[in-house]
C-alpha cells in the first residue's frame, strides 16, 4: 500500500477544521479530538492519507450496506452517467425512478403503491407529515392536524421533523420554533417490571397510546413510529406485537399511521422492512433512506397507499401536494438504489443476513457476558448495550479509544452500537467484538 505520510493527514484536517462545520459537533472539541481524514474506503473499511484504516463499524452512519467502494454499484452508476445524470421530475419522468418506484412498491408491505421522492431522511419525515395534515384537509377535517409520537423518537432535525422528535439535545434550543407534538410511553425491552414479557410491555406502552387517541383522536392527524428500533435514543428495542396494536388503534380511531424505516429499513432488522414483522396491516406512509443508495448518494422515498393517493387526486391545483426538491428522484440515486435491489434479490440478502446476525451474536457473547454491559439486545443486524461507567465523557472517550483500535463507533451517550455493512466477515467482526471488549476493559 502507498503512504502518502502523516504531513497529508495534517494538511487536509487544517483545512477541514477553517472550512468545513461539521453537523452534529461542537466544532471546539476538535481542539483535542482529532478529525480523521478519509482517503478511499473499500470493503468495510476507510483509510486515512497515512494508510491507517479504520473497520467501519456504524456504516458511516448507518447508510453503507455492502462496503466501501462495491463494483456492483460502481458499474450501475458508471452506465447511468453515459445515458442520464438527472432530469426534473415535475412533468418528466425517466427509466431509473419509474422502476425504483415500481420495485419498492413490490417489496413493500401490501397497498403501499406510491413514491414521493426527497433527499434524506427528514426530508422524508416533512413529507409524510405534511401529506398526513393535507390528506384530513382534502377530506374536509382540517382539525385534525396534530401529530403523536414515542418518547425517545428521533424522525430528523429539520422543523417539521424534529416537532415529532424526543431526544433533547436535537429538539430543546429549537422548542420555540416548533409545532406542538404529543408523546405516549415507547415500548422499550429494557422497561420490563418483573415477571413482564416483551409482549406485556408492547400491551402496556398500547394501552397508553390507546388513552391518548381516545380523548384526543378528533384533533389528531397522524401516528409516526420508529419500527421494532429507535435508534438515535440509544438503539431502543421492542416488540413487533406493539406494531400491530398501533396498526389496530390507528384505524378504530381514523389516524393515519406513519413508519419510519428511514433507518430500519432495507435488511436491517431481520426482515426486508421491518413493518412485515408486524403480521399487521400496512401503514399509510413507509418513509425510506439512508441505506437505500447503499451509501452512496442522497435519496429518500415516501411510499403511500391508494387512500391517501385518491385524496390528493383532483381539478383543482391546491388539492395537489404541492412539495418538490430539485433533485427529486435524481437518476443517479435512482440507479445506485436499483443495484442495492439487484444484490438483496440475487445475493438472497436477507435470508443470508440472518444467518450472519446468528453468527454475529454468538460472536459477540463474551461482550454480552462483560462485566460493564447491561441490557445487551440484538435485532436482526443491530448489536447494543449499555455501559456501566462514571466517565462523563463516555461517548467521547470511547470515540477515541475506537480509533486507536483501528474502528469507527460512535457511541450514543452511554450505549454503544454494532452496526457494520452487511458484508463484514465473521473474521473481522470477531475483531470488532475483541477490541471492544479491549476498550471496555480500560474504560
Amino acid at each position: 500500500m502507498t503512504t502518502i505520510g502523516d504531513a497529508a493527514n495534517r494538511a487536509w484536517v487544517t483545512r477541514s477544521r477553517r472550512a468545513v462545520w461539521h453537523p452534529c459537533t461542537q466544532m471546539k472539541a476538535h481542539e483535542t479530538l482529532p478529525i480523521v481524514p478519509i482517503a478511499r474506503g473499500a470493503g468495510a473499511w476507510l483509510f486515512d492519507f497515512e494508510g491507517r484504516r479504520y473497520l467501519d463499524a456504524v456504516s458511516s452512519w448507518w447508510v453503507n450496506l455492502f462496503g466501501h467502494a462495491n463494483p456492483r454499484i460502481n458499474a450501475a452508476l458508471v452506465n447511468q452517467l453515459a445515458t442520464l445524470e438527472h432530469a426534473m421530475l415535475a412533468g418528466f419522468t425517466h427509466r431509473p425512478v419509474v422502476e425504483l418506484s415500481e420495485r419498492l412498491a413490490a417489496l413493500a408491505p401490501a397497498g403501499l403503491g406510491h413514491a414521493f421522492y426527497g433527499s434524506d431522511g427528514a426530508s422524508a419525515t416533512e413529507i409524510a407529515l405534511k401529506m398526513a395534515f393535507h390528506y384530513w384537509h382534502n377530506r374536509g377535517r382540517p382539525s385534525k392536524r396534530q401529530f403523536v409520537s414515542l418518547e425517545g423518537s428521533y424522525h430528523g432535525e429539520t422543523l417539521g421533523a424534529l416537532a415529532v422528535t424526543d431526544v433533547a439535545i436535537f429538539r430543546d434550543t429549537y422548542a420555540p420554533l416548533l409545532h406542538r407534538n404529543a408523546l405516549v410511553p415507547n415500548p422499550d425491552l429494557r422497561q420490563a417490571r418483573p415477571g413482564e414479557s416483551a409482549r406485556d410491555v408492547a400491551e402496556r406502552a398500547a394501552a397508553r397510546l390507546e388513552a391518548h387517541l381516545a380523548a384526543h383522536h378528533a384533533t389528531t392527524a397522524a401516528l409516526i413510529v420508529e419500527p421494532l428500533v429507535q435508534g438515535a435514543s440509544g438503539m431502543v428495542m421492542h416488540d413487533p406485537h406493539y406494531l400491530a396494536l398501533a396498526r389496530a388503534l390507528c384505524t378504530r380511531y381514523e389516524v393515519l399511521l406513519i413508519a419510519d424505516e428511514i433507518m430500519t429499513g432495507f435488511g436491517r432488522t431481520g426482515t426486508f422492512f421491518a413493518w412485515e414483522q408486524a403480521a399487521a396491516p400496512a401503514p399509510d406512509f413507509l418513509c425510506l433512506s439512508k441505506g437505500i443508495t447503499g451509501g452512496y448518494l442522497p435519496l429518500s422515498a415516501v411510499l403511500c397507499t391508494d387512500a391517501v393517493y385518491d385524496a390528493f387526486y383532483d381539478d383543482d391545483p391546491g388539492r395537489g401536494f404541492l412539495h418538490s426538491h430539485s433533485y427529486t428522484g435524481n437518476a443517479l440515486a435512482c440507479r445506485a438504489a436499483l443495484a442495492v435491489l439487484d444484490i438483496f434479490r440475487d445475493d438472497d440478502v436477507v435470508a443470508a443476513n440472518r444467518a450472519t446476525a446468528e453468527r454475529w451474536r454468538a460472536l459477540a457473547a463474551p461482550l454480552a457476558r462483560h462485566p460493564r454491559v447491561r441490557h445487551f439486545r440484538q435485532r436482526g443486524m443491530i448489536l447494543a448495550f449499555d455501559v456501566e461507567t462514571a466517565r462523563p465523557d463516555f461517548a467521547r472517550w470511547f470515540f477515541a479509544e475506537a480509533l486507536a483500535r483501528e474502528l469507527l463507533l460512535r457511541p450514543i451517550g452511554r450505549t454503544v452500537y454494532l452496526m457494520p455493512p452487511y458484508i463484514v466477515t465473521d473474521a473481522e467482526f470477531e475483531l470488532l467484538a475483541t477490541r471492544v471488549a479491549g476498550i471496555l476493559d480500560a474504560a
